[in-house]
């Protein structure tokens, strides 16, 4: 994981972990959908407001974000270990993050 979004993220406790974290905005409310989610399933994750740190560190996550990932920005932008889904969609986080529970 990039250093820049290790130096903001902010940690969630849960049971689960698969080492999930997602870039959001404050005020997006499908970027307030994904954490309640994780949440309700008791994942432990990290998350970044992106529109509360400084611009150049901004650009510098979207920038790790795009390259790394060759993806469009949107949010949320969930990464974890087995992949990254762009956008909020329950579906794809538990085919990747809940390893076939619930």
């Amino acid at each position: 994981m990039a250093e820049i979004i290790e130096k903001y993220a902010q940690g969630v406790e849960g049971k689960k972990d698969n080492n999930v974290t997602i870039v959001t905005l404050s005020t997006c409310m499908w970027c307030k959908k994904c954490k309640r989610f994780l949440q309700d399933n008791d994942m432990k994750y990290q998350y970044v407001d992106v529109d509360k740190i400084p611009p150049k560190d901004k650009s510098k996550i979207l920038n790790y974000l795009k390259e790394s990932y060759q993806s469009r920005i949107a949010y949320p932008f969930l990464i974890c270990d087995k992949g990254h889904v762009v956008g909020y969609d329950p579906q794809k986080y538990e085919e990747l993050i809940m390893d076939g529970e619930k």
